[in-house]
């Protein structure tokens, strides 16, 4: 039931922010200044232009609390309560904002983040990695045994529907010189249909493994399942409604589980270094 509220309110929230942007300035413009209009457009604005953001120009992390956005969607927050409330006297005119600022709460303290994943019993590093059974974008079968005999980065992404994971792959992507000198298997893995992987390797054209988890299998095997994670409206694009929760794990040439990270919060990730320095350590 938690993430299908989420998988509605991260479809609605961007728009919702975007539709006060528009309107904060058509009122502007046709009725002059207006405190609680100003601050809920400097709220709604920044809502809005970190969606966009997201996906016109992806990044492959961020803070958990990104005080760039926050900071003038707070001051927003006050604007239009302490200005357009108090001052103009209209509290009700001012709601809009609170919504909006209760919205950016729920954005950074709620919906970025998972359940504690530390409880996972599966993932220990130390442990050997468990055998795990998926397909190639032809949908032939693949056993991650056949990495064994060189270190290797299992990274579990969600799909090519997000801006981050996809961010994350060619940041990767843009240490293959690197990994290729530590005779490191990069394994790419995603719940996503063998097309969407298919375009997704053929984009990178490097020797990193796409690989498909049907049915999440393996996400479920390695208690990284996410249920009803996919944002709603995406469904149409041919994406399952479930997915993995972002995962990364280094074995070394023997198969033992050497690092993970089971990230609580989607925005943050490792970066490549940490794995390049990883694989040094083990050499």
């Amino acid at each position: 039931m938690n993430n299908i509220l989420k998988s509605f309110f991260i479809a609605i929230f961007p728009v919702i922010a975007l539709y006060f942007a528009v309107d904060s300035v058509v009122h502007l413009i046709n009725h002059g200044i207006s405190y609680r209009y100003i601050g809920r457009l400097l709220i709604a604005s920044t809502i809005a232009l970190l969606f966009i953001l997201i996906f016109i120009k992806p990044v492959a992390r961020m803070d958990a609390n990104p005080k760039t956005y926050t900071i003038p969607i707070a001051i927003g927050f006050l604007i239009s309560m302490v200005y357009g409330g108090i001052i103009e006297q209209d509290i009700q005119g001012s709601l809009p904002s609170t919504g909006l600022f209760l919205g950016w709460v729920l954005y950074i303290k709620w919906y970025s983040t998972f359940q504690d994943r530390k409880i996972n019993s599966i993932i220990k590093v130390g442990d050997p990695l468990p055998e795990l059974k998926l397909q190639d974008t032809e949908k032939n079968k693949v056993s991650t045994s056949k990495f064994i005999g060189n270190p290797s980065i299992f990274l579990f992404y969600r799909g090519n529907w997000c801006p981050l994971c996809m961010a994350q792959i060619k940041e990767i992507a843009g240490q293959y010189k690197e990994l290729e000198k530590r005779n490191a298997n990069m394994v790419l893995i995603s719940p996503q249909p063998h097309g969407h992987t298919r375009s997704l390797s053929k984009k990178f054209d490097l020797s990193f493994n796409f690989l498909v988890d049907p049915d999440n299998r393996v996400a479920k095997q390695l208690q990284i399942f996410s249920k009803n994670g996919l944002p709603m409206g995406f469904q149409v694009l041919g994406y399952g409604n479930d997915t993995v929760m972002p995962t990364v794990i280094i074995t070394d040439k023997t198969g033992k589980i050497i690092f993970a990270d089971l990230t609580n919060n989607y925005r943050i990730r490792p970066e490549p270094e940490t794995f390049l320095k990883i694989l040094d350590s083990y050499q």
